[in-house]
């Protein structure tokens, strides 16, 4: 356990530490028999895809910052970047270790539910010769081999694409040999064999038919390897270099094309090759520790899509019971627009659907009242009928201001396409507010009734995307609140003069007012507990990390406030010690869906106040981030929030609680299992 108390001092834990325990109870899901299995097998996809990602991301950010820090180190663990790449190194290989073991297992469970999951040395005679014919006729031909030798120097392994590597010999001289996997091929061939259904992963004919390749070759050894590199950069701009005509856009888009070749952090690479081993990591110059032996697969995205390999009823009883989206708040036929004019609206994502809010804008859009939309994107779904609405909007002659984050990690190049379709459709485009990037999820439509301006504004705690607002949780209130509506106009002027130093009246906005204004709220219980007055502070979020926050939290613990939160993924504080933290309580729900809403919740009864935001507790969303806070001003939505808090407090079957040591429990189940996420989903909470 040396690695846990390494990664821990005092009331705080590192972020990376916990970061890994986040993905650690994630595999758990995929071993956990409340899930059906297919539902299993894409949890260690998950797992996988997050891993990947942490390297990319995480571990390529702590390299760069060891490079120019100078052994800096952190505010709460006091590691430097270098000791915790070393640590999530000796962990992370323990992590693949765990989930080689899960994936032995979910392998038998599907075997014996019909679908064999086949290697090349499990291949009877007859299915090798068949694997072989397909390899000849539809793999071959999407290869491109190539002998690395004076006139064919050795190529550039991009980021997270997948090889096979030879060492060939002929005429008595040793040569290497390698070829990319092509992602046009498909990610496995099914083949009939005994009453079962059978694949092979594309990986596995390419390591068993690979050979084919390299005809007249002598193979002496061979190993499939994958490279990640950096994906991080920084896409500040310093305002004296920029030049009048500078284009925002096309420097973004430079920056992803660099994502690519930036330094290696990560080599995974297959057993029993340890010569090629050697000379890869000579070659790329990586370090024995980042180098990572896989077992079995390299890309797990094949268990997302192996319900194709059952028959369509039998998939069915593999995989979660279908839920529809609840009845929206709004029928059929009646105006979305004339009922927010009337009373407030909520929408809890993916429970009810977004079509409530697309409807919206579909009605703003042809309404003659309407004279302007204002929207922030972060990440759209690539058919995003929001899109279209607003296209149809700015058609129809009204004034569409679009604030676009190009730098949405991963999704830039799918922000730079809309960009361009919204600026030809007559839309205002805006690229962020100076090198603040914009996070919050807001609408602000203006109406002309008759002589008056009437608002209607939307704040939500997720993105406008129809795809993941079928998958994660998230609130939306739509509003009509003049004094709300006012700070909406305000936030998106200030945006368009890239001025951030603005009192708004209801809202919190970082990076000026969100964080003093919830620390405020913190204080004010930390003062009634110290009055002898019953404090209560009730929070949801998926990380807290922001040092100054969790020091306030500690204050209010000491001082007797009844904290509870729910923290999804990284959490940095430790509760349940001793005249520090005892009266905190930390609690992590991962299930079915992913939990994406921010609540923050201060005092009960008359002086309770609720708040939903886009931003989790970090520095870097409080600090670095435009993000709103919005009050929740409608007593019936408020208790409604409030009591789905209370809900997932509850849940006894998908939460975890963070223990003083560092280390997450499930809940014992005491009386009646409770899912939170399900009981939403069916419907059964009333609201």
């Amino acid at each position: 356990m040396s690695e846990t108390i390494h990664f821990k001092k005092d009331v705080y834990v590192n972020r990376e530490y916990s970061w890994l325990q986040f993905n650690n109870r994630v595999l758990g899901q995929a071993t956990d028999l409340t899930n059906p299995l297919l539902e299993r097998c894409k949890f260690l996809s998950i797992f996988h895809s997050n891993f990947d990602e942490f390297f990319m991301v995480r571990v390529g950010s702590l390299l760069h910052d060891d490079k120019l820090s100078g052994g800096a180190r952190e505010n709460k663990t006091d590691l430097t970047a270098r000791e915790q790449v070393e640590g999530i190194l000796k962990l992370a290989k323990d992590y693949y270790k765990s989930a080689d073991g899960v994936f032995t297992s979910l392998k038998k469970e599907l075997n014996k539910a019909g679908l064999r999951i086949r290697t090349g040395a499990e291949l009877s005679q007859k299915q090798y010769a068949k694997c072989k014919d397909y390899f000849t006729s539809s793999v071959l031909p999407l290869l491109s081999p190539m002998v690395l030798d004076a006139k064919h120097p050795m190529i550039r392994f991009e980021n997270m694409k997948t090889y096979m590597m030879f060492e060939l010999i002929k005429s008595d001289r040793l040569m290497y040999g390698v070829m990319a996997i092509s992602p046009k091929l498909p990610k496995y061939f099914s083949f009939v064999g005994g009453k079962k259904s059978n694949i092979i992963l594309m990986e596995e004919l390419i390591r068993t038919f690979g050979y084919l390749a390299f005809d007249g070759y002598k193979i002496q050894s061979q190993a499939m390897l994958r490279l990640t590199r950096n994906a991080d950069f920084d896409a500040n701009l310093d305002d004296n270099d920029i030049e009048r005509d500078f284009d925002f856009s096309k420097f973004l888009k430079h920056k992803v094309e660099l994502r690519g070749s930036q330094d290696a952090v990560r080599l995974q690479i297959s057993d029993g090759a340890d010569n090629l081993k050697t000379f890869l990591l000579k070659l790329l110059n990586i370090k024995k520790q980042y180098c990572f032996t896989v077992k079995h697969y390299f890309d797990y995205k094949f268990m997302m899509s192996l319900s194709d390999s059952f028959s369509p009823d039998a998939a069915v009883a593999l995989k979660y019971r279908h839920a529809h989206p609840l009845t929206a708040p709004v029928p059929e036929g009646v105006s979305v627009l004339e009922t927010v004019l009337k009373r407030d609206l909520f929408l809890a994502y993916p429970f009810d659907s977004m079509d409530t809010l697309v409807r919206l804008l579909d009605e703003c859009a042809a309404d003659k009242r309407v004279a302007s939309i204002k929207i922030t994107i972060y990440r759209m779904d690539h058919r995003s009928r929001i899109v279209e609405a607003l296209k149809r909007a700015s058609e129809n002659g009204k004034d569409v201001t679009v604030v676009i984050e190009l730098c949405a990690r991963f999704d830039e190049e799918n922000n730079l396409y809309f960009a361009d379709v919204l600026k030809e459709s007559g839309c205002t485009v805006i690229f962020g507010c100076g090198n603040y990037k914009v996070h919050s999820k807001i609408i602000s439509v203006v109406l002309t009734d008759g002589g008056n301006l009437r608002y209607v504004t939307h704040l939500g705690t997720g993105n406008y995307n129809e795809q993941t607002s079928k998958l994660y949780t998230d609130l939306n209130i739509i509003t009509a609140d003049d004094n709300i509506g006012a700070d909406a106009v305000a936030f998106f002027r200030n945006l368009a003069i890239c001025n951030i130093d603005y009192e708004y009246g209801k809202l919190l906005i970082a990076p000026t007012s969100l964080k003093n204004g919830l620390i405020r709220y913190i204080e004010r219980e930390t003062d009634k507990a110290k009055d002898g007055k019953p404090a209560f502070i009730r929070a949801k979020m998926n990380s807290l990390t922001d040092k100054l926050i969790i020091d306030k939290l500690i204050a209010a613990s000491k001082a007797g406030v009844k904290i509870r939160l729910l923290v999804r993924g990284i959490c940095c504080l430790l509760p349940g010690i001793k005249g520090k933290t005892e009266n905190i309580t930390v609690t992590s729900i991962v299930g079915r869906l992913l939990e994406h809403s921010r609540i923050y919740c201060f005092g009960d009864g008359e002086d309770r106040v609720t708040y939903i935001s886009s931003a989790d507790l970090m520095t870097r969303n409080t600090d670095k981030r435009v993000e709103i806070a919005t009050p929740v001003l409608d007593k019936t939505i408020e208790n409604t929030v409030v009591n789905m808090l209370e809900v997932m407090f509850a849940d006894n079957v998908k939460a975890r609680k963070l223990l003083p040591d560092g280390t997450y429990i499930a809940q014992e189940i005491t009386g009646e299992p409770i899912n939170s996420q399900e009981l939403f989903l069916v419907g059964k909470f009333k609201r």
